[in-house]
């Protein structure tokens, strides 16, 4: 695929094949350089200052071309040192006049060329060309189907001087087939899960990803999903993806419900910053143990999730992991009820979670802070007398770490896993035969014969009864320092918090407390 070259003379390197050793992102460490002498040709008898300083040079490289092809070290260097010159003296005007593909059997052409053909397109100089390689090098290392990639930038043909082919030589990969297994710990929950994934590669030729995963909770959360995922195709310009999945969460512990999800979603845009998606999902929720409160019973039964979700990213940070600087934002909207049907879940759900890590000047420290809010609101007729879906809600506690994952108001240390926020009484059922269920409006046992009923966690849907003061009353809040233990497998943190509000049926607690979480 050629590129229109520029009509205008200038340099025009030719090769010897030395690797660029910049750190720079303009040049990194698999794009080669080419090097060689600056060919001249009519009207350029006006000579630039840099290239006055070479001109010794070039005059004892004029005698034979075969002597050019077999460089010495030597002759390297100074060919290193001259272009390093010439390079921070200014833009040296270079345009791209081809690009080569080499060693892809099974990707499409087409693929690659729609990956890198952007950025080299609008080079203009050597050293744009060199950040526009750096580029399309990590454009094509993202697309996890290549063993290695590898750009040289060559000299264009005589007649055309000013201008350079770029050749990409790849390695596709050998092994398409890859997975992983492993087991996980969820301190706060007192569960583990075996999970695992495989991933089948490119199969044909797209850059597609088909892959099937599987967890299993031993006391909570099941999940078997399939799905493939396409960088681009044909005219679409941006990543698609479907996926089946299965799910089934047991909320018995905390809500007396359990739940079952069979879904399907599409990503339908998906760049840097925006990601949209299209979820379909029929959702059962289901109490074996008959014990579960008015608010829950209100919803069990089979229910209608069709759904947009939007997402707007910007993430400055320097590490995702340990932050030293910079800034992070993130904001999520969801549109349930897309649909005629009745039982269809309508809502409206918003999230927004800012972090920003500050440094203090010394052992690379930092400090993180964050804020994370959410509303979640019923839609439709009569949506004054509706209720928010219970699956939708926020439920706040754990012990996952609150300082660098985006992901809305979930985490609050020193609170059990839904360990807060509005509950309901669960129903009693008396022991004794003959009796019919009842319930209890009072949480105090029966004489000898009916137990604590206990309470069920149901999230926020207060919406109606919601003012400013109410609200600033039901906040609750907890303080605390702690250790973080990075390491290649894991990030282990040991914080001790101190609770400093809670209401009477929340499961607040001070002391020390470990969490696990990838690294």
């Amino acid at each position: 695929m050629a590129i229109p070259s520029d009509s205008e003379g200038g340099p025009n390197p030719k090769p010897v094949g030395v690797k660029d050793k910049d750190d720079g992102e303009a040049a990194p460490e698999d794009t080669t350089i080419g090097l060689g002498r600056e060919g001249g040709g009519e009207g350029e008898e006006d000579e630039d200052e840099d290239e006055d300083e070479i001109g010794e040079d070039e005059e004892e490289e004029d005698g034979d071309e075969e002597a050019e092809e077999n460089v010495t070290p030597s002759s390297e260097r100074k060919n290193l040192d001259r272009l390093l010159r010439r390079l921070s003296g200014g833009p040296v005007r270079l345009r791209v006049h081809d690009v080569i593909i080499r060693g892809n059997t099974k990707t499409k052409e087409a693929l690659i060329e729609s990956e890198v053909l952007d950025a080299f397109r609008t080079a203009s100089s050597m050293q744009e060309l060199l950040q526009a390689a750096g580029l399309a090098n990590a454009r094509l290392r993202q697309l996890d189907i290549f063993d290695s990639v590898n750009i040289t930038l060559d000299s264009g043909p005589s007649e055309l001087p000013g201008t350079a082919n770029v050749v990409i030589d790849i390695v596709e990969a050998k092994n398409p087939l890859t997975g992983d297994c492993g087991v996980y710990s969820k301190p706060e929950a007192r569960s583990w899960s075996l999970e695992g994934s495989l991933k089948l590669k490119n199969l044909f030729g797209y850059g597609d990803i088909w892959d099937a995963s599987g967890a299993y909770g031993f006391d909570q959360t099941s999940e078997i999903s399939t799905g493939v995922s396409l960088p681009r195709f044909k005219a679409i310009s941006t990543p698609l993806m479907a996926r089946v999945s299965l799910l089934s969460h047991d909320w018995l512990k905390f809500s007396s419900y359990k739940e079952r999800l069979l879904g399907l979603s599409f990503g339908l845009i998906s760049t840097r910053n925006h990601d949209l998606t299209y979820n379909l999902t029929w959702r059962n929720l289901s109490d074996p143990s008959r014990v579960s409160s008015k608010s829950i019973r209100r919803q069990l039964g089979h229910s209608l999730l069709s759904s947009v979700k939007y997402t707007f990213r910007v993430d400055h940070r320097d590490s995702h992991l340990r932050p030293t600087r910079g800034f992070a934002f993130l904001s999520t909207s969801q549109v349930g009820g897309l649909g005629p049907d009745s039982r269809i879940l309508r809502f409206i759900r918003q999230e927004f979670d800012l972090r920003g890590a500050f440094p203090l000047g010394f052992y690379h420290a930092a400090v993180n802070l964050g804020v994370a809010a959410g509303a979640i609101l019923p839609w439709g007729g009569g949506f004054m007398n509706s209720t928010t879906p219970l699956s939708e809600r926020f439920y706040m506690g754990g012990h996952s770490s609150p300082v660098c994952n985006l992901g809305g108001p979930t985490s609050l240390l020193g609170f059990k896993l839904r360990g807060l926020g509005p509950s309901d009484l669960r129903r009693v059922i008396p022991p004794k035969r003959g009796e019919d269920e009842a319930t209890v409006s009072s949480e105090r046992d029966a004489s000898g014969s009916i137990t604590s009923p206990g309470r069920d966690v149901t999230g926020d849907n207060e919406f109606k009864n919601l003012s400013v003061k109410r609200f600033l009353e039901m906040f609750r809040s907890s303080a605390g320092f702690g250790i973080i233990f990075p390491t290649r497998f894991f990030r282990m943190e040991i914080n001790y918090c101190y609770i400093l509000k809670q209401f009477q049926h929340d499961h607040g607690k001070t002391g020390i407390q470990f969490s696990f979480s990838t690294p």
